[in-house]
């Protein structure tokens, strides 16, 4: 049985868009039908061509912000940010859609545990809807800058139900606390575009948050509509900010 409205903690969603405001609209679609009833969604418009202002006006319940420029994945966040209220703050990527119930869990997971900073939910893919894109991540490692995905790829028969601590959160749909915000601050902007969240975990796994995985919360992700899936732009970020982020949080051979 769900709480009443009353006892639930006020969740702030940010979305931001570029230059998709069909897939941004998709996902506000579905946000309609989620059932979570202290929820404000947060839309931000980063620089587009053609902002999503008209989206505003389909969608009254929404804070419109409109940075003007493209800021990058944090920095669109961030600006955000400036307009949520809640006590848990969630990231999700407009190429998503969302499971009706998907923000019980995530916000249950945080009630079982103080020390919980961050969590993600389960991931699928949103072209093949039982396929798995994350069901959690391993650590980083210190040589080469990768992890890897666990669950990638594999047709979800319930492998992957318990929920658990994880070294990092996913950048398509990661919620953390309030508690974690104030102590650690916004995210940093130096990266653009990838390896961000990954540089936010161990920020916060250092201020001594842990990270989650929760599989009774699900999401489904279209994965790079504003970058493209193979572009040259995302080969560059993702080359260039693996050597920055090994600059930044490698010590040694420790991975992080």
């Amino acid at each position: 049985m769900k709480k009443a409205p009353q006892t639930l903690p006020k969740v702030s969603l940010v979305t931001v868009n570029f230059n998709t405001t069909a897939v941004t609209r998709e996902l506000l679609c579905s946000l309609r039908a989620q059932h979570y009833p202290n929820l404000e969604i947060i839309l931000v418009d980063n620089g587009s061509k053609e902002p999503c202002a008209v989206l505003a006006e389909e969608f009254p319940e929404v804070i419109y912000v409109d940075t003007g420029q493209n800021l990058g994945f944090a920095g669109g966040n961030n600006a955000g940010m400036e307009k949520a209220t809640g006590d848990y703050f969630l990231w999700l990527n407009n190429d998503t859609e969302v499971a009706p119930d998907f923000l019980f869990p995530l916000v249950e997971r945080f009630a079982q545990n103080p020390t919980i900073g961050m969590v993600s939910p389960k991931i699928y893919f949103y072209d093949a809807p039982n396929t798995l894109q994350f069901a959690g991540f391993g650590p980083i490692s210190s040589i080469s800058g990768r992890g890897f995905s666990i669950g990638l790829g594999e047709q979800d028969e319930g492998q992957f139900e318990e929920a658990r601590a994880i070294s990092r959160p996913h950048g398509a749909a990661m919620m953390f606390s309030r508690a974690l915000w104030e102590k650690i601050g916004p995210m940093p902007e130096v990266y653009f575009l990838y390896y961000e969240e990954m540089d936010y975990a161990a920020i916060a796994s250092r201020a001594g948050f842990s990270i989650w995985y929760e599989p009774k919360s699900r999401v489904w992700h279209k994965e790079s509509m504003s970058t493209g899936k193979q572009s040259p732009l995302k080969a560059f970020y993702y080359g260039r900010n693996r050597l920055l982020y090994l600059r930044r949080h490698t010590r040694g051979s420790k991975n992080c």
